[in-house]
């Protein structure tokens, strides 16, 4: 039993960080204070907590305190500790990607645009950040179309000796191979860097005065062109609230429900909303609006590759403001203003923001009491005494045996657990042979999950008839697992879905459900998930190993004898055909790795 009263005589009033453990000296919550006594006294007092609250304080065993100079120190450390031990009880934060931009390059003749992610480090313009992949193709997609920009890369640009189809669907301008000049190429540039920096307004005066001139010239076709690249604009116009300051913002809104919470931002750029996004963390202290936004951004912006914007606008003042604006300041290096008190369309996007979380959050609900509800159907089906919790399906993809891929994804009670899916590599099995697939992808898996790397499901789904059933079964005999459920999935005569039959092991048995089971569109969900991660990682391994040259795999066979092999003989066929002497003629091959590239190449 922990004993507070002790533990809190001996705290210090001066700013840290806090953390909590349990008996097993696990980590329970990170927390940071301007006066820690203060803070962890509010836990516990007799009256005034939360259930929540109240479950947290129950188990915890022991405090370790780390003492800091301000409170803006606290602020970064707690965060860091937050991100590196993922407390239980912390707001957690899933996604820590750094968000997508749009790249304009800056030193080519005819400049590219095109899709970024990552480190800033070619030379150019960055436009962003976008809250999704998705939301800079819309984008880019958009400025093709209007403006013909190349969005080719510089290795093609400089090869081609013809249009290619983007020239043909009127997406591209050609200027690789000369049809149009750099002077109209580059007014087309500066007019997508305009719309992208904001300036609609005035590329469409531009537009206009430009669409006059050439009417007048009876330049028909340039000003009908002109005409469509204004209706465009306008059109989008049409679709923004727009702010007269231009300003770069994050728009803040918050939604809780039932244990749930949502946060939906709004990204704002040069008074353009670029898109926005949903989050949905891990909360389990029953935080008010206002502490799970304090919670968020610091989490949100603070030691990510995220760019921190100049103002960020909540719906509601946090009680501390002052200590993240410190602290966002920090680490941008300009001021960033957290602003509540809005009039105008500022006020107008925070409310959209919040319409959109709790839309959000209730749409995110519902599917979970679904979801709830096929496992629930599930249990009846299988006869299962307590509900499934947490399910694995496998499946096997290849081409004609080619590049086999074997695929895991698991399912628990709230949806996809993305986290824990896995993809093996199948290797030295006989091509297409897929019991031996689904064996070797089954024991790699089980045998990491024996030695404590992850949890074991309650039902295993085998995507396949009672062949691969019976891989499953001989290799959890084999590592002596027992308590998991074996259900094989194998498609009915008509191999349509619905007509699915069910193998299930522990029954000898099979069955089939009827087609509006709430257990059997379960089932189908996580086993067509499990289809789509095995297709995926199966075509990406096909293509990699198509674009490798056999030589790469080749031991004593770097770059530089690969280059001397493909001048001496002009491309991989007449090496195929050379004979071990000719290949030793090459500089730097000797007569014994000669013989080990002849041999690779003809599979001896």
């Amino acid at each position: 039993m922990f004993d507070s009263k002790r533990f809190l005589q001996t705290v210090t009033r001066k700013p840290g960080v806090y953390q909590m453990f349990d008996a097993d000296g696990c980590i329970l919550y990170v927390g940071k204070a301007k006066n820690l006594r203060n803070r962890l006294s509010s836990y516990f007092r007799a009256s005034g907590l939360t259930a929540k609250t109240m479950a947290l304080v129950q188990r915890i065993d022991s405090i370790e305190v780390t003492v800091t100079r301000s409170e803006t120190e606290a602020l970064v450390l707690e965060q860091s500790l937050i991100k590196s031990q993922r407390p239980p009880y912390n707001v957690m934060l899933k996604d820590d990607k750094g968000y997508p931009y749009i790249f304009l390059s800056s030193r080519d003749t005819f400049p590219r645009i095109a899709f970024h992610r990552g480190a800033k480090r070619k030379k150019g313009q960055y436009f962003g950040p976008f809250p999704n992949a998705s939301s800079v193709r819309d984008s880019l997609n958009f400025l093709q179309k209007t403006f013909r920009i190349r969005s080719c890369e510089d290795s093609v640009f400089r090869n081609r000796s013809r249009p290619c189809l983007q020239y043909q669907i009127q997406r591209c301008t050609a200027p690789c191979v000369g049809l149009v000049s750099e002077e109209e190429y580059r007014r087309d540039v500066r007019h997508a860097e305009m719309f992208l920096a904001g300036k609609s307004d005035k590329i469409l005066r531009e537009l206009a005065d430009e669409m006059d001139a050439a009417a007048r010239a009876l330049e028909f076709e340039k000003a009908a062109r002109l005409r469509d690249q204004i209706s465009a604009l306008r059109r989008l116009q049409a679709d923004q609230v727009a702010e007269r300051s231009h300003g770069d913002v994050d728009v803040l809104g918050v939604a809780s429900q039932g244990g749930s919470c949502c946060i939906h931002i709004l990204f704002v750029r040069q008074g353009r909303i670029l898109g926005s996004r949903s989050y949905f963390p891990e909360e389990r202290l029953g935080l008010s609006n206002s502490e799970l936004l304090s919670a968020f951004i610091p989490q949100f912006y603070l030691g990510s590759q995220r760019e921190v914007p100049r103002e960020i606008l909540v719906p509601e003042p946090l009680e501390d403001e002052g200590v993240l604006q410190e602290a966002l300041k920090s680490q941008s290096g300009r001021d960033v203003s957290i602003v509540y008190r809005l009039r105008g369309s500022r006020a107008t996007w925070v409310a959209m923001a919040g319409q959109a979380a709790e839309q959000n959050l209730s749409s995110r609900t519902a599917a979970q009491q679904k979801l709830q509800s096929r496992f629930e159907a599930l249990q009846d089906a299988l006869g299962l005494e307590q509900l499934p919790e947490r399910l694995e399906c496998f499946d096997i993809s290849h081409s004609s045996g080619e590049a086999t891929v074997a695929s895991c994804v698991v399912f628990d009670t709230g949806g996809a657990v993305k986290s824990d899916y896995r993809r093996f590599n199948i290797e030295n099995i006989r091509p297409g042979d897929d019991y031996a697939a689904m064996g070797q992808a089954l024991k790699r898996r089980y045998t990491r999950l024996s030695s404590g790397e992850g949890k074991f499901p309650n039902i295993l789904l085998i995507d396949g008839g009672k062949g691969q059933v019976r891989q499953a079964v001989e290799v959890l005999n084999q590592l002596g697992i027992v308590g998991v459920q074996i259900v094989g999935v194998a498609k009915g005569t008509t191999r349509k879905a619905g007509f699915e039959t069910l193998h299930v092991v522990s029954s000898n048995k099979e069955m089939v459900l009827s087609a509006d089971s709430p257990a059997l569109h379960l089932i189908q969900q996580v086993r067509d998930e499990a289809h789509r991660f095995a297709i995926t990682g199966h075509r990406q391994r096909r293509d990699k190993k198509r674009r490798e040259s056999p030589l790469e795999g080749i031991s004593g066979v770097g770059p530089a004898r690969r280059r001397a092999l493909l001048r001496h003989f002009g491309g991989l066929q007449e090496i195929r055909r050379a004979s071990v002497d000719e290949i030793a003629g090459v500089e730097g091959i000797s007569c014994k790795l000669a013989q080990e590239i002849y041999s690779a190449l003809h599979n001896e």
